[in-house]
């Protein structure tokens, strides 16, 4: 299949309009008589299956949470991205278009970075209109404040609730739909298999998590808003039920999966501080603005740090950055803080940490005002580790935390699977190989709210679709596959828990496709992988039977699609021979230890096509174009 990215002729600042224009469109008489299924409730999901219903679309809303509330947008804390220029510093729409590509390190799509900054400021209205409580100035404008990979400020911030209140509003809007009888929500649903009929997505299969069982959901076209796969690295900030499982079964059915590889460590987490933790704790990166960032000047410097005077530290991004100082992108950042743990200037116990220091902000704005901004964040430090942040620096090292690459989409958001669309963080779409802070709750909207409601109805306008239900062939074939997969998981009886394989996975990832690779530590990888997965078929322990409420059957079928997922990655960062973002082969750096790309050979997004089980899956590329911005190497000096 060649790779079609529907991209709409014309100046790129009316490609969108036009295209608007261009689609087809479903007569308002005619919409009831669609159905659509929306899997997932976070901001994509919520937005669109609101947004959806509300255009008079049946809607059928699936979340594998007990609440649509507890989707996982409700943890990002910093803020969210638009080209308003309320600070008056310079800010526009091209600004965050240009920030966002050479953010992305030169590797995402022109025309679908600019559409994302257009919508920018769109989404914002949108969220104040529903109750949304941003900050706002004592003049009673809203508030704004700056983030990485930007010289303005242009991230609009609900104190350290931003995805909470954001998720909130987007939740009234579905539960709305819900009162009306167009949404219906399925809570405690995983989806386990997409069914296509002639080609086309029709329905999905999905496991009752309370019950067990199986049910098949019939469709006229499917939306997938299930978020990233950072839980392959076992430890992340992801929430616990994050997965890949839903992306992945897509991939298997004819989804192209783009960019795996591109998996973004943010700079700024709570360390890791015993081996029986199951998750990361994210401190937001807005805390990089009056936090200022170092480590001791001579390695084994193990004082603590209010004994260490000025002369004894290095405030390294200060120093290395004048432009842009703490306010580096996360790659940036994240790589600079190994580079110093790895020189023995790390702090604490495991020497994995750096500070991230509030005296200098404290003392000259009082703490009042640095408590106004981050208090919540605060407490939050200060009830995992037992420090006060007011008085001791905060520790904080890299973790893994969003994932650029996703299911390949084209122009409209649809997959290579006729009706199987994908938006938010479940797509490969908008932020190349580095997404810039406060982007992914602008992406998640932009999709739900103002894309996908013209793209879906472009298709179902020009589709024929003949009426399918649950009770199709390919519906009992697919449940089918899916008991034999379970009752082989329950068989095994082995001696090793999915949890134990899913750390082993997690640690092969992190120390051999983590914030630095080398061909040698990933071919050691994809061997290590290849292993640990012929292992897991003959070794894993699952108790319990498939007729009930059973997590650990869950979680193993979501451990062996990591497996085979964690394959797919490392094979992603073999192909690609060059350093772009996130990622650093070290092979590939400049001088001064910076990314260095290769445009003339890998000027590309990687779009991979499944063949089999055990086969090596077909390498597609889809070249990047830039007609607007100068390919230049990329500095935050």
């Amino acid at each position: 299949m060649t790779l079609e990215s529907k991209i709409p002729a014309g100046p790129l600042h009316e490609k969108w309009d036009r295209h608007r224009f261009d689609l087809k469109l479903v007569n308002p008489a005619n919409r009831k008589k669609f159905e659509i299924i929306v899997v997932g409730t976070g901001l994509a999901g919520a937005s669109a299956a609101a947004t959806l219903a509300e255009l008079g679309y049946n809607v059928k809303n699936f979340c594998i949470q007990d609440s649509p509330r507890r989707a996982h947008s409700i943890a990002a804390q910093g803020g969210i991205n638009a080209a308003k220029n309320y600070a008056n510093d310079g800010d526009s729409i091209w600004r965050l278009f240009y920030d966002t590509v050479k953010g992305g390190d030169f590797r995402a799509r022109e025309a679908n970075v600019y559409r994302l900054a257009q919508l920018s400021v769109n989404i914002i209205d949108q969220c104040v209109a529903q109750g949304v409580p941003f900050a706002r100035e004592y003049g009673g404008l809203l508030d704004n404040r700056s983030f990485g990979g930007a010289q303005v400020s242009r991230t609009f911030y609900a104190k350290g609730q931003t995805g909470q209140q954001l998720l909130l509003g987007a939740y009234s809007s579905l539960m709305r739909q819900a009162a009306n009888g167009r949404v219906t929500i399925f809570p405690r649903r995983e989806m386990l298999d997409l069914v296509k009929v002639d080609g086309r997505a029709r329905g999905i299969v999905v496991r009752n998590l309370v019950t067990g069982e199986l049910e098949s959901h019939s469709a006229h076209a499917v939306v997938l808003a299930t978020g990233g796969y950072g839980n392959a690295y076992f430890l992340s900030t992801n929430a616990m039920s994050s997965n890949v499982t839903a992306a992945y079964r897509c991939y298997k059915k004819g989804a192209y999966f783009g960019n795996p590889c591109f998996t973004q460590i943010h700079p700024t987490c709570i360390p890791v501080h015993g081996t029986y933790q199951s998750k990361l704790t994210l401190m937001s990166e807005s805390l990089r603005n009056d936090g200022r960032v170092w480590v001791p000047k001579e390695p084994g410097d193990k004082r603590p740090p209010e004994q260490i005077p000025e002369s004894g530290r290095d405030y390294y991004l200060e120093r290395k950055y004048p432009s842009f100082g703490n306010l580096v992108p996360r790659d940036v950042a994240s790589r600079n803080a190994k580079e110093q743990c790895d020189k023995d200037k790390g702090v604490g116990e495991t020497g994995l940490a750096v500070y991230l220091d509030f005296a200098d902000a404290i003392a000259r704005d009082g703490r009042e005002a640095i408590a106004d901004k981050y208090g919540n964040l605060f407490e939050m430090y200060e009830k995992i580790t037992g420090e006060d942040p007011y008085v001791t620096p905060m520790r904080i090292y890299p973790a893994v935390h969003y994932t650029m690459g996703g299911l390949w989409v084209d122009y409209n958001l649809m997959t290579t699977v006729d009706g199987l669309f994908a938006l938010g963080e479940a797509n490969f779409s908008d932020h190349g190989a580095n997404r810039l802070g406060a982007s992914a709750l602008m992406q998640g909207l932009a999709d739900g709210y103002f894309i996908i409601p013209y793209t879906l109805g472009g298709y179902l306008a020009g589709a024929s679709l003949p009426e399918v239900d649950a009770s199709a062939t390919e519906f009992r074939e697919s449940e089918e596959r899916i008991r034999e997969q379970v009752d082989r998981m329950l068989s095994i009886d082995g001696r090793r828990t999915v949890t134990d394989f899913h750390k082993s996975l997690g640690r092969i990832l992190w120390d051999e496709c983590g914030i630095a690779r080398d061909e040698q530590t990933l071919e050691k990888a994809r061997a290590d992988i290849a292993e640990l997965r012929a292992e897991f078929w003959q070794n894993v322990k699952v108790p319990g039977d498939a007729a009930d409420l059973n997590q650990a059957l869950e979680n193993a079928g979501r451990v062996a699609d990591f497996m085979e997922f964690g394959e797919l990655m490392v094979k992603d960062a073999i192909e690609r021979k060059e350093s772009c973002g996130c990622h650093f082969n070290t092979a590939y750096q400049t001088a001064d230890h910076e990314a260095l790309r290769d445009d003339e050979n890998f000027c590309h997004v990687s779009a991979w096509e499944y063949t089999g089980p055990d086969t090596d899956p077909i390498h597609h590329r889809e070249p990047l174009y830039f007609e607007n911005v100068e390919l230049t190497q990329r500095s935050y000096k």
